[in-house]
């Protein structure tokens, strides 16, 4: 079963490091978000993107998307922010949605599953930022195996994928919802997932730019 440790107390900073040192050695944990638990993974760590695929069951096509605490941390892992790109970072980050922009040189394939993109979203929960600002940007991926319901909690983590993670953060329980709004801006501007943010509001967020969305 995985190690369970609480989540640090606002401010101290240092109760991080078992989670710094699994990260860094390729490790996998499991972390609250806004919306359910997300597997944590290094995600310029190509073996750490690897065991991901694993645990989740997961075709090795789908890419999966980085969650980052601050913008500053965008730059590692993109080539260019597009104009609509930039449009709604302005509007909805932090928040619920998850951009898809020009990866990196860096970017492993295991990332981007060859598709020289990557899938960006700034967390707005603050809980999920403070583990983000001591370890780095990870992997976001939902704790489940493909198909299967998202875990809410630690309990339903280690019920369902103890044997397979490291670590677990437990943050108590998640309020769940719909996974992330994900548009991809690199070309025409496509919603590739409905979620909390509707089309209707992206389409806005572009007009405002002078761009649209394509249908």
């Amino acid at each position: 079963m995985a190690v369970v440790i609480p989540l640090p107390a606002e401010g101290a900073s240092g109760d991080w490091g078992p989670v710094a040192r699994i990260i860094q050695v390729g490790g996998v944990i499991a972390m609250p978000t806004e919306s359910f638990y997300a597997l944590g993974a290094n995600p310029l760590d190509p073996s750490a993107i690897r065991r991901v695929w694993a645990i989740k069951g997961r075709p090795a096509e789908k890419p999966i998307l980085v969650v980052i605490a601050d913008r500053d941390q965008l730059e590692t892992f993109v080539a260019a922010v597009t104009p609509a790109a930039e449009a709604l970072i302005e509007r909805f980050w932090p928040g619920p949605l998850t951009v898809v922009l020009p990866a990196a040189s860096r970017v492993p394939e295991a990332l981007t599953a060859g598709t020289g993109t990557v899938g960006i979203r700034l967390t707005a929960a603050r809980v999920l930022a403070r583990l983000l600002h001591a370890v780095g940007p990870l992997t976001g991926t939902s704790a489940n195996r493909s198909g299967a319901p998202p875990a809410r909690s630690a309990e339903e983590v280690q019920t369902t994928l103890g044997d397979d993670v490291d670590l677990i953060v437990d943050g108590g329980s998640t309020y769940g919802g719909q996974p992330s709004t994900v548009v991809d801006a690199v070309g025409a501007v496509r919603v590739i997932r409905d979620g909390p943010i509707s089309r209707t509001q992206i389409a806005a967020a572009l007009a405002g730019a002078g761009l649209a969305l394509a249908s």
